[in-house]
């Protein structure tokens, strides 16, 4: 069992604002099995007695047996009829889900229950024999079976409405939003007309649910906050270096032609200065924080403009400490509108744009057009009509789809040579075009997973084998020799989930769980040896061969069969991404006086496989893995989490379910368009309502 323990920390924030952040972490705390507050419940309250406690008895085999890993929202069997419980349900909430699993019991012959098959995997059971036959597990598994095939019906409908409304819309911890490196680089480029892209400097960011811009580790440690501090210096020294030049100072107080001055140091602002002081402190200030600044505001950043004015005789001295200061404000480092209209635009712009919000989008949110679903869908359908949301778009596939790992592979250069960093660069864009011409003509978007052709260069077209393309990046249709289609097929996803010098059937099976199926896979656990035996002269082993160690050894079998069999049916693809008719297994032999030589044999491939968890999922060629994705609903759905994550900045609660169900629907019904997939989810309650 465990409890929630809730841990305000508070921090001194940038320009001496105070920030809580508000961590939440699971207290695990052991409860001796004889005080647990669940009982067998005794007969006459709506059926027989039990013959032992789920909570106390059955559930922790259960948990011993870890079937939780798979049978959550985001677990492998997240498509079954059996969801448990989060870890800090309570005793009361997890004896009533244990009167729920009444659905997978046989009432007419127990010992058929799916309840109890499954885990032993007498029926054959995705995740293999997890409970063994025959032992005291089983046999406390079959007692509760019998009691649940004997409750009334009544009985299991009450305990499933309880255990929905433990499990029914919880609202996320409000956490504030930190803007990601990306929109730090755009948001200076537009605020202030500068393309240093000075985030690019900053500490990196880590990927979390796979995304850079999760809340719950938005934090901001020291070395982040010096960075921020010699950016914000550096960039209002730079906007400000040759006078005026980005027009960031809505009006002129002097009488001359020459730049604006306060006159002489010493010298207060005259009345012209000042009101065109508080003219800029207002004009600049909307546009940094978001939103219109406080008559409090105003003023502090007035005060400050007039003392370095005054002290240094210039008046462009007094914006360029504005600047500094509110380039270190929270306020423009978090996104905190506080004004329902403005905080709406800017979830918008940051959303679809990656930047903040325009003239016109200030216009919506001061006019009120943003304050029903139907506006906000009018201003975002005129919003991806404009450049930038193209860079929003591909600023969500390079994370989802982790095209730093592509840009940063290294491959062995006596294997191949034709590997450089700007080929691995062609790679990526090779994908990034694929997709944009699915996103901006209105095409079926899961055609990305079975598109028969693709944008190539010469390069790229020499490393497929198929004919060159006149120009650079154009549309070129496989040919059926090609063995190739769609994102598995290309090189940006094969190379990056391979090795420097083979193939890793475990790093691609992986990476289709977790990134397009949305299945959480384990870690191996602790001092798990995961080396495959090296090939030898004597036992020359393909790379598959050489694995089924992983399906021998039954604390790696559970978690392998998930993903290797997927990842065998690409080994036809070698480790940048090349067809193969053949293994190529190289190793050293003694060769003449005792020096050694180079020796290949080439071995068959096994190319066929399955998607352990999906119906009707074996293959025996690469493309076939593409097509059932696409006709996935699990691949569909998480398409739609994957945005909702990036959207929201944390992955999806039971709170969410409603708007993921409704917007996977209106995806589905658009034919798979992804601009109805974006304005499906601004017209979320979650959206409109700043969750979190």
């Amino acid at each position: 069992m465990s409890a929630r323990r809730r841990v305000d920390i508070s921090i001194c924030g940038l320009a001496g604002v105070l920030i809580v952040l508000t961590f939440t972490s699971d207290a695990v705390r052991a409860v001796p099995r004889a005080q647990s507050p669940a009982a067998p419940k005794p007969s006459g309250e709506g059926g027989p007695a039990a013959p032992i406690s789920f909570t106390r008895t059955v559930y922790p085999i259960f948990e011993a047996a870890q079937c939780r890993g798979c049978h959550t929202d985001d677990g492998v069997a997240s498509a079954t009829r059996l969801h448990f419980p989060e870890p800090t349900a309570s005793p009361d909430d997890i004896e009533a889900f244990g009167i729920t699993l009444a659905a997978l019991v046989d009432r007419t012959d127990p010992a058929r229950s799916l309840l109890i098959n499954k885990p032993t995997n007498r029926e054959r059971h995705t995740g293999g024999v997890r409970i063994q036959p025959g032992t005291y597990d089983e046999q406390a598994l079959v007692e509760w079976v019998r009691y649940l095939a004997a409750l009334p019906d009544a009985t299991v409908a009450a305990a499933r409405e309880r255990f929905a409304a433990s499990t029914a819309a919880s609202t996320p911890d409000q956490l504030l939003k930190r803007l990601t490196h990306s929109q730090y680089n755009n948001t200076v480029r537009d605020l202030l007309g500068d393309y240093s892209r000075p985030a690019d400097k900053f500490p990196p960011e880590d990927f979390v649910n796979g995304f850079k811009n999760q809340v719950r580790t938005q934090g901001m440690p020291p070395l982040l906050a010096e960075a921020y501090s010699a950016a914000a210096e550096k960039l209002a020294l730079n906007a400000f270096r040759a006078g005026d030049v980005n027009g960031l100072v809505p009006c002129n107080p002097s009488t001359g032609s020459g730049l604006p001055r306060a006159g002489s140091r010493g010298k207060p602002l005259s009345g012209a200065e000042a009101k065109c002081r508080d003219q800029f402190v207002q004009a600049f200030g909307l546009r940094a924080f978001r939103r219109p600044l406080s008559d409090v505001e105003v003023r502090r950043y007035g005060t400050l403009f007039s003392a370095q004015a005054a002290k240094s005789g210039q008046f462009l001295e007094g914006a360029r400490v504005v600047v500094e200061a509110m380039l270190q404000s929270p306020k423009f480092l978090f996104h905190a509108a506080r004004l329902r209209d403005y905080e709406i635009a800017s979830r918008l712009a940051y959303f679809l744009w990656d930047t903040m919000p325009d003239r016109r989008l200030f216009e919506a949110a001061a006019n009120g057009e943003l304050r029903t679903a139907e506006g906000i869908e009018r201003v975002a359908r005129s919003m991806l009509d404009q450049p930038p949301a193209r860079q929003a778009v591909d600023e969500f596939f390079a994370e989802w789809l982790r095209f730093d790992r592509v840009l940063g592979s290294v491959k062995d250069r006596r294997r191949y040579p034709e590997f450089t960093p700007e080929l691995a660069a062609m790679m990526v864009q090779e994908t990034r075009m694929l997709l944009d011409n699915l996103v901006w003509r209105d095409g079926n978007f899961m055609e990305a997973f079975t598109a028969e052709y693709s944008f190539l260069n010469s390069d790229l077209a020499n490393l497929y084998g198929v004919p060159t393309p006149s120009g650079e990046f154009e549309l070129v249709r496989f040919p059926a020799t090609a063995h190739r289609s769609g994102l598995l097929g290309q090189a940006s996803f094969l190379t990056s989930n391979a090795g420097p010098v083979e193939t890793s059937p475990t790093a691609r099976g992986i990476f289709i769980r977790e990134q397009l199926l949305c299945q959480h896979i384990p870690n191996p656990p602790p001092g798990v040896n995961t080396q495959v035996p090296e090939p030898t002269a004597e036992r020359p082993l393909a790379r598959r061969q050489r694995m089924q160690s992983h399906v021998e050894n039954p604390t790696c079998a559970s978690c392998h069969r998930l993903m290797d069999p997927i990842g065998f049916g690409l080994e036809n693809y070698d480790a940048v991404g090349r067809w193969r008719d053949k293994e190529a297994i190289e190793f050293e032999v003694p060769g003449p006086r005792g020096k050694p030589s180079n020796k290949t044999i080439e071995l068959p491939i096994d190319g066929t496989g399955e998607i352990a968890g999906l119906a009707n999922s074996a293959f025996s060629e690469p493309k076939a893995i593409g097509r059932l994705l696409a006709d996935s609903r699990a691949c569909q759905e998480c398409v739609v989490k994957q945005l909702f994550r990036y959207a929201f900045g944390r992955v999806e609660t039971a709170g969410d379910r409603d708007t993921v169900r409704t917007t996977v629907a209106a995806f589905r019904e658009s034919r798979f368009r992804f601009k109805e997939l974006l304005i499906a989810l601004v017209r979320a309650p979650q959206f409109l309502e700043g969750i979190p």
